[in-house]
């Protein structure tokens, strides 16, 4: 087996603790895989139904009261300079307007579905009433819709004020997709499978939104990243001495593609925004994931040095790339520091001064040979 030659560093056979640090879920697949979504499939949506009702207004000498059950109210866009909302009550100080804009507020019921009044007013001095000379318009999205097309999902809704723009976006989404219409695979990195509860909001112009449910199926290629994190020196992550075992010290060392130390798998984290770091010799997955366990390995030469643990979703092994090149672990909030050619790499709370703690994924085939 071939060893590299370094400055020596103790270490100790891992003693594996019976904590949730030590012992995580279940281990990912030895050769554990990103992916290319290929497609998207949608079951039809199933629209929620609006639970307000006498949705309307009354107005005396100087003020607006909205009326209904069951929502609480909200004022929508741009309110002429003055105009305030206190419960369900609109009222105004300042100077007399002439024509002032309609006033639109907002009824939201308790799962978040909105119904909108767009209110024609007449505003004196420290005082606001509805224009009688014209009539308050209720504004309400239905038929909220979907369609498959070419692997994309299509929405469309309609509002019931002819000429109201609607937009249409999705949450609850699977990691690896963003919210589109349509909804598409294109540069999605979502698992394949079906993913039930997702929802679709269409929203009105004037407020006015609707949601639905939907059960959404993800098509997709499994796709090899394959390579390592580096720094501006060059020294990327490194299995010390190629050890292959929970607990083995991860250092940091110059990433080559002959040395089968420094070759690593990048794995979509469980976590938002997150990737995990799979030990990877000659490209073949070990189920060992790089780890800050935050001193709950006895093994551990540093309370927050990196190490290998079996793959698993909890946050130790779950590191965020930030705006600049830093990474830092989702459990512990540290940053990856190194300390050195050859020495352990460890968590910090902030980046090393001199530059070493800024990575950059390197795909294999650009790693020097």
């Amino acid at each position: 087996m071939y060893f590299k030659h370094r400055a020596a560093i103790g270490i100790a056979i891992p003693v594996l603790l019976g904590s949730a640090l030590a012992v995580g879920a279940a281990a990912l697949p030895a050769q554990a895989q990103t992916y290319q979504d290929t497609s998207l499939s949608a079951t039809q949506v199933v629209d929620a139904t609006f639970g307000g009702s006498g949705l309307g207004t009354t107005s005396n000498t100087s003020t607006i009261t909205l009326t209904g059950t069951g929502v609480t109210w909200s004022l929508h866009g741009t309110v002429t300079t003055g105009v305030t909302l206190s419960g369900s009550t609109i009222s105004y100080s300042g100077a007399a307007v002439t024509s002032p804009p309609n006033i639109v507020a907002d009824a939201t019921d308790g799962a978040g579905n909105v119904e909108a009044l767009e209110i024609p007013v007449v505003i004196g001095t420290n005082s606001i009433t509805v224009d009688g000379r014209t009539a308050v318009v209720k504004v309400s999205l239905s038929a909220l819709t979907d369609a498959n097309s070419s692997g994309t999902v299509k929405f469309s809704a309609v509002s019931s004020k002819t000429g109201d723009t609607v937009t249409i976006g999705e949450s609850s989404l699977p990691v690896g997709l963003v919210s589109g219409n349509p909804l598409t695979y294109a540069g999605g990195t979502a698992a394949p499978g079906t993913y039930d509860g997702v929802v679709a909001t269409a929203t009105d112009s004037d407020g006015a939104t609707l949601n639905g449910t939907f059960d959404l199926t993800v098509v997709a290629s499994t796709v090899t990243t394959y390579g390592d994190e580096v720094n501006h020196f060059g020294n990327g992550f490194d299995a010390y001495q190629q050890h292959q075992y929970p607990g083995a010290i991860i250092a940091g060392w110059t990433a080559t593609q002959a040395d089968p130390a420094t070759h690593f798998i990048l794995l979509n984290g469980t976590h938002q925004g997150a990737y995990q770091f799979e030990y990877a010799p000659h490209g073949s997955g070990t189920g060992l994931c790089v780890s800050d366990p935050g001193g709950g390995w006895s093994s551990d030469p540093l309370r927050d040095g990196l190490i290998l643990a079996n793959c698993n979703t909890g946050p130790w092994q779950q590191f965020v790339p930030q705006s600049n090149g830093t990474l830092q672990d989702v459990a512990t909030g540290l940053y990856v520091n190194p300390d050195g050619t050859g020495a352990q790499l460890r968590g910090g709370s902030s980046a090393t001064p001199w530059g070493g703690s800024y990575y950059t994924w390197t795909a294999y085939a650009s790693l020097p040979s």
